[in-house]
């Protein structure tokens, strides 16, 4: 406007201006360096030496070899020195609480050690004496089979040699002389075998056997059980005769017949050889 203020224009080219006066000044630190560097510095000397082909030198003389000195022999090592004897240290004072516990806990080990040594030695002997037992009771029980097996058969041996001669008897053929008899005109003589097989069976005598004869009379219930027995002829052996004795009286009751009735009057025989 005509009438305004007036106002300077501004200019562009502030940033131009500072770079150029800036590259001025380091143009200008660049050249005062280097004429102080360049008049500092001093002249180099050279030196040029000349040299004549026609003109020769002797050679130098060799130069001396060295003395070669023989090598000197080793020194002999140093003896070797004795390490001294290490310092005796006393020994740490033992407690003795310790050692009373050490002592009793080795004391309660060997009473360990010992019951267990008792206890085993116990327990095997108790095995060995269980097994001695055993093998005892075995060999009883095999003897005692062994006997009763015996006993059977020399029971059926005289029942079979009693049966013969009562048959024998029956049929009249004669007497031997050692069958029983009894009052009775007629006796079964399966009855006569089983009063004879019984009786006998008991008969104990260790003696030699010989060829005599004891008489008895027994007196006997209708159940078979024996009231009196009496010796009417002796064999001559008092043992023989005490042994059949005591036999009747053990086998009480005596056997009854195939009816259940018995003889109350017996008159019976028995003949040492005719023992099992």
């Amino acid at each position: 406007m005509a009438g305004g203020p007036y106002k300077v224009p501004k200019r562009h080219d502030g940033w131009r201006s500072v770079a150029l006066a800036v590259g001025m000044h380091a143009l200008l630190f660049v050249f005062l360096w280097g004429g102080i560097r360049w008049q500092n510095e001093q002249p180099t000397a050279v030196e040029a030496e000349v040299w004549d082909l026609s003109t020769q030198q002797a050679a130098p003389p060799p130069e001396p070899q060295p003395e070669v000195k023989p090598e000197p022999e080793p020194e002999p090592p140093p003896p070797p020195v004795k390490a001294a004897p290490p310092e005796e240290v006393a020994p740490p004072k033992a407690d003795p609480e310790i050692a009373l516990r050490k002592e009793r806990e080795k004391k309660e080990k060997e009473r360990l050690a010992e019951e267990k040594k008792k206890k085993e030695e116990l327990k095997r002997q108790q095995e060995e004496e269980l097994a001695e037992q055993k093998k005892l009771e075995a060999e009883k029980k095999k003897k005692e089979l062994a006997e009763k097996k015996l006993a059977e058969e020399k029971a059926a041996k005289i029942r079979a040699e009693n049966m013969r001669r009562m048959m024998a008897q029956a049929a009249g053929t004669g007497s031997t002389g050692t069958a029983e008899k009894s009052t009775a005109p007629r006796m079964d003589a399966g009855y006569l075998a089983a009063l004879r097989a019984k009786i006998q069976s008991n008969v104990v005598y260790a003696g030699a056997k010989q060829d005599i004869e004891a008489r008895f009379r027994v007196t006997q219930l209708p159940t078979g059980e024996v009231i009196t027995v009496r010796k009417i002829k002796s064999s001559g052996n008092p043992a023989y005769d005490a042994a059949v004795e005591n036999a009747i009286n053990k086998s009480s009751p005596l056997p009854k017949k195939k009816d259940g009735t018995v003889e109350k009057d017996l008159e019976l025989v028995f003949n040492m050889k005719d023992l099992p």
